[in-house]
């Protein structure tokens, strides 16, 4: 009964000990996000069932489900964010707001998978006022949402091409980072032509007030440290990194707009 008592005390207790960089990580959205980024790679593998042999589909289970386990996954991106932003406390008090916990709750329904399937074909085209437009191309040049969305495709895609390669090695040929490189230059290139678009449609429940403010936050020296560490966090928590080769045919169906 005591051992209880005593356990019960530190559950009540623990969220105390948690940080600046811990909290911030939670109210960011980042362990949502991340099972948002699970559910897509369930779906591509489900893609790639009916087009792979068996036994290189089982190879690509096994290494996606190892690369992307979860606690491993928040635990790389974590530290990441913590190597990387000195100061959590501007970004912190950001998302605790009112506002800021507006745009995680914008961000985290855009992500999940049923929206994913819903706007498979491409996203409305939304309809903004002179000044809605100018305020979402400097949200556009201020966050890394090109960075981001193309490390979320090339980890899955990524996933892929080793599992082929494991099992036939030397079957994609040349310099696999040449490839990787290539293969997220393109990517970018292909977010940033309906970046607009994307985050008008993201953000539509955000007033003008308030996505000037968004801005006004991104466009900070504290904002850009927060997005800066974010992008790596994102790289980490994908260990792109590790993926010694490049997809040359696969399809990443992966989250564009993956913020956080």
């Amino acid at each position: 009964m005591r051992r209880l008592l005593v356990l019960l005390l530190l559950c009540c207790v623990m969220p105390a000990w948690a940080d600046d960089h811990d909290q911030l990580y939670q109210v960011g959205g980042w362990p949502e996000q991340r099972a948002h980024f699970n559910d897509a790679v369930k779906a591509a593998q489900q893609r790639y069932q009916n087009s792979l042999p068996p036994a290189v589909f089982q190879a690509l289970v096994n290494n996606s489900n190892r690369r992307f386990a979860p606690q491993a996954m928040d635990q790389r991106a974590e530290a990441k964010l913590r190597e990387n932003l000195t100061d959590p406390a501007p970004a912190l008090a950001f998302f605790q707001s009112p506002l800021g916990r507006k745009i995680v709750a914008a961000e985290l329904l855009a992500t999940r998978s049923d929206q994913l399937a819903k706007h498979a074909q491409g996203l409305p085209k939304m309809q903004a006022s002179a000044t809605r437009a100018l305020l979402i191309r400097h949200l556009a040049q201020a966050l890394p949402a090109r960075e981001a969305g193309a490390e979320v495709s090339l980890a899955i895609a990524g996933v892929a091409a080793d599992s082929l390669s494991s099992m036939i090695p030397g079957l994609l040929g040349g310099s696999a980072q040449g490839l990787l490189d290539g293969q997220r230059e393109r990517l970018m290139a292909q977010i940033a032509t309906d970046l607009d678009n994307t985050l008008l449609y993201v953000y539509r429940d955000l007033s003008d007030p308030e996505l000037e403010e968004f801005v006004t936050f991104a466009e900070s020296p504290e904002g850009k440290a927060y997005y800066q560490a974010a992008l790596a966090a994102v790289r980490a928590g994908l260990a792109v990194g590790q993926a010694p080769s490049a997809s040359t045919g696969f399809k990443a169906d992966a989250p564009a707009a993956a913020l956080r």
